[in-house]
């Protein structure tokens, strides 16, 4: 049975792996671009609704938004993995 490592080091040599993960990684960071848009938009949407709950608003904002960017950058972690490995 192969292992994780021996199959990034035969897909790493590949050019289309190369390009796959140079990809993987823009649409990490284009998904990550839009899901925080789409929290901000909630969120300020919401503060208008009802400005006395502005500060939970806020800060379960800040929180959702630390969660996309900590998913987002591991997902650019493991595509410069399949990349340089």
């Amino acid at each position: 049975m192969f292992t994780l490592g021996v199959i990034l080091e035969v897909v790493a040599n590949v050019a289309l792996a190369k390009l796959g993960a140079g990809i993987g990684a823009g649409l990490a960071a284009i998904g990550a671009g839009i899901g925080i848009g789409r929290i901000g938009g909630g969120a300020v949407e919401a503060i208008a609704r009802q400005p006395e709950a502005a500060g939970d608003i806020r800060s379960n904002m800040i929180v959702s938004a630390a969660l996309i960017e900590g998913a987002a950058f591991f997902a650019m972690v493991i595509c410069f993995l399949i990349l340089f490995v």
